[in-house]
């Protein structure tokens, strides 16, 4: 894995990706990479990787450039729980991304407050905290794309932190 901030402009689709224990949240961005829309909420499979297959798929169609994936580090910068779930998730999918041939880099991004964010915009908007479990993956996503995407503006470039594939499925850092 690669910390890399290149200075070269990305154009094209983007994915953020939400993982979680039990659920996958999945948003994109229209071609032009200017606004991120929730896409769906893909059910975790560790045993056939229906979830991983699935993005893979979307990667395709969507003729995507990057993939965010949420890096759970907690508010002082920390690793957590989750962290070394969402690594592996991630190389796994660069290796998928890797095998059927596609351009399609993956990083990891910050993702701090992400769900935080989804939650209150659903309270604002009124959803019930039962109806909230079916979208909030995905507006997640959609907070760590956006959160990508300002970066990219900032930066001029490329950011997070490049995920390679490996055979051993994990991921340093």
């Amino acid at each position: 894995m690669t910390d890399t901030r290149d200075h070269e402009p990305v154009r094209g689709s983007r994915l953020g990706v939400d993982v979680g224990r039990a659920r996958v949240g999945l948003a994109a961005t229209d071609p032009a990479g200017i606004m991120a829309s929730p896409v769906t909420t893909l059910t975790r499979d560790p045993k056939n990787f229906r979830d991983l297959h699935a993005i893979v798929h979307e990667a395709i169609q969507r003729n995507a450039v990057r993939v965010y994936v949420g890096d759970p580090i907690n508010l002082k910068g920390q690793k957590t729980a989750s962290t070394q779930d969402a690594h592996i998730f991630a190389r796994q999918l660069a290796t998928m991304l890797a095998e059927a041939e596609l351009p399609t880099q993956v990083r990891l991004i910050d993702e701090r407050l992400s769900t935080v964010s989804a939650t209150q915009q659903l309270r604002q908007a009124g959803v019930s905290s039962r109806k909230q479990r079916s979208v909030i993956d995905q507006l997640a996503a959609v907070a760590i794309l956006e959160h990508a995407m300002v970066l990219e503006k900032n930066t001029g470039g490329n950011t997070g932190v490049l995920v390679g594939r490996d055979e051993e499925g994990e991921v340093d850092g």
